[in-house]
């Protein structure tokens, strides 16, 4: 029986340290390839899917800035790092037997299409990967940022905000045992309390556009699936 869907398009954010795995460092092969299996079953049920993913397994723009780099181009750096990411990703979602496409938000021709948001949404309509590179293609923004944009920017149900813990705690649950998990949030409350959901403009931007943000454990199988089928995943904001 086919499975009812909540969210039928969806912009998933995935940091560049996840991909290194464990280490946080380079591109853990096993890690990409169970990523691409858990997007491809979720396409397969119907569902759209958009990517915007970190560099930081590669290079981070402002860690740069402390060993002497010019924060404008450390954050080129960063920009570049996430093309590599999404290019090994791209790679993995076609073998896991779904096609994707790497865009850029700067023109990067013939390694991937210049990100045009009528073109990204053709493709998801298409049942295909939009993977959305580059970050917001200036420097001083996150991929954070970047990743709220392209959410609001191709109509996303929900911007999904894939980390390490299955949610949003009360307080950091790897330092503090009594912490317990926000099953919802409003934007006031994390505000208010200053829990440290995204940076301050990607989360403005989400709130002022009403673009709910679920944060979840994306390294748990299935969650994937759990999420946008409408299971009690994750921390919902909005």
């Amino acid at each position: 029986m086919k499975q009812e869907l909540k969210y039928k398009r969806i912009l998933l954010k995935l940091s560049g340290e996840s991909l290194g795995g464990e280490e946080g460092k380079g591109i853990n092969e096993k890690v990409m390839a169970d990523y691409a299996e858990e997007i491809a079953q979720v396409c397969k049920m119907g569902v759209q899917v958009a990517i915007v993913i970190g560099g930081g397994n590669i290079f981070r723009g402002l860690s740069g800035v402390g060993k002497g780099f010019d924060r404008v181009r450390g954050d080129q750096m960063g920009m570049l790092a996430t093309v590599i990411n999404s290019i090994g990703l791209s790679i993995a979602i076609k073998s896991a037997g779904v096609d994707a496409e790497v865009f850029t938000s700067t023109p990067m021709k013939p390694i991937a299409e210049y990100y045009v948001r009528d073109k990204a949404v053709e493709l998801l309509e298409s049942r295909k990967v939009a993977i959305i590179a580059g970050g917001a293609g200036t420097p001083f923004f996150t991929t954070d940022s970047a990743s709220a944009l392209r959410a609001c920017e191709i109509g996303a149900c929900a911007l999904l905000k894939g980390t390490r813990v299955d949610g949003v705690y009360t307080a950091d649950p790897e330092k503090d045992p009594t912490a317990t998990r926000y099953t919802t949030l409003s934007y006031e409350k994390a505000l208010s309390d200053n829990l440290k959901i995204m940076d301050s403009t990607a989360f403005a931007l989400c709130k002022d556009n009403k673009m709910p943000i679920i944060v979840f454990d994306v390294n748990k199988k299935g969650n994937l699936t759990k999420l946008v089928t409408g299971e009690d995943v994750g921390t919902l904001v909005c």
